[in-house]
């Protein structure tokens, strides 16, 4: 007997054909895709879906990206508003501090004219300071006084031991308390800076010294019956 050959079996089942789309620029958008994790069927389990990143899941991380980036922005305004205090008070401190070198180095000055201010004072005591030269002296001390220096130590003013040296002590019942009433030498201040002291002399009060008591009260005679040399009670 003949073998029989067994017939071909038939074309088996077709696979479907999976067309990805491996471009790298969206043709409808423009825009460049982001190359993403491919996954074929045969690497999914039968019965389930591809894996993938959810709607879920991708609003959670954009809301987590969102707390982040408001909490690096409060940390930077909070770096920045420091920085501008900072900057204001090292700006204040420098004026400050400049103005304080400004006003040492005019006092300095002044001070050293003091002296020449004693002169033109003792001057004009003693009917000196008249004609070109008291002129030149009214404008040294009025240009002075616009600057800033201020004189004191007046007779009358009320003793101060922190502008007044007293070298002199006297006491008065004419005087309620601690009086200038001798000036030996001016004082002079520039600004809140006191220069020099005032030489001065200080009364004090004296209370007034009690009237001497009579013996006769009211014109009436005294009591211990003394009699005057006219023989008279």
């Amino acid at each position: 007997m003949t073998p029989r050959h067994s017939e071909p079996e038939g074309p088996g089942p077709e696979e479907p054909v999976v067309v990805r789309d491996r471009r790298r620029v969206d043709p409808q958008t423009g825009e460049v895709r982001e190359p993403a994790a491919e996954t074929t069927e045969a690497d999914v389990p039968a019965g389930e879906e591809p894996s993938g990143p959810s709607l879920g899941d991708s609003a959670d991380d954009a809301v987590t990206a969102v707390s982040d980036v408001e909490k690096q922005l409060a940390e930077r305004t909070a770096d920045l508003q420091r920085l501008q205090a900072e900057y204001a008070n090292y700006r204040k401190r420098v004026e400050r501090d400049r103005d304080v070198v400004v006003q040492g180095a005019k006092a300095s000055v002044v001070g050293e004219l003091l002296g020449l201010l004693d002169d033109l004072e003792r001057a004009e005591q003693h009917g000196d300071l008249t004609g070109a030269f008291k002129a030149v002296g009214d404008k040294l001390v009025s240009g002075l006084q616009r600057a800033g220096l201020e004189s004191f130590g007046a007779e009358g003013e009320v003793f101060d031991p922190n502008v007044h040296e007293a070298v002199q002590h006297n006491t008065s019942p004419d005087v309620s308390g601690p009086t200038v009433t001798v000036v030996m030498r001016r004082g002079y201040r520039f600004g809140d800076r006191v220069l020099r002291e005032a030489l001065v002399g200080v009364t004090d009060h004296e209370p007034a010294a009690a009237a001497p008591v009579d013996g006769s009260v009211g014109g009436e005679l005294p009591l211990d019956g003394s009699i005057d040399e006219s023989g008279r009670q």
